[in-house]
């Protein structure tokens, strides 16, 4: 059945309008029929709004939850990222400082003419860096 004639019913609030719908659809006459039996009794129709509302108030629940623990979630993975992306820079930046301190006292050796095996045991360097700084100077 289409969408649009269960669109209809469920806008509707004419009896006529409904009557003809369930003339079209056995599956809309079986739901005009209960639309029907509920509204006609007033303490069915209190049940079944009570019913809606408690369904709907755990809808909103769980979705509330939900929307709760996704902000955690994301508060969370933002503090833990940012925790771990700094201490990955200050490692980094500790490494390239210690690397530049190492080629700057590799470079006093050579204008020392320090032999490069005591230099790449001093500073750490390997040879073809070494052999790179000698090159650039």
């Amino acid at each position: 059945m289409k969408a649009s004639k269960w669109m209809q019913f469920l806008k509707t609030n004419d009896e006529e309008e409904l009557a003809m719908l369930a003339q079209k659809s056995t599956e809309l006459h079986k739901a005009v029929g209960v639309l029907m039996e509920l509204s006609a009794d007033q303490q069915t129709r209190l049940l079944f709004e009570a019913r809606e509302k408690a369904w709907r108030d755990q809808v909103d629940r769980i979705e509330g939850a939900l929307e709760q623990g996704l902000a955690q979630g994301l508060e969370q993975g933002l503090a833990q990222g940012l925790e771990q992306g700094l201490e990955q820079g200050l490692e980094q930046g500790l490494e390239r400082g210690r690397n530049e301190q190492a080629i700057a006292i590799a470079k006093k050796m050579l204008r020392r003419n320090v032999p490069i095996d005591e230099i790449v045991e001093d500073t750490g360097l390997s040879i073809a860096a070494i052999e790179a700084l000698m090159s650039s100077d």
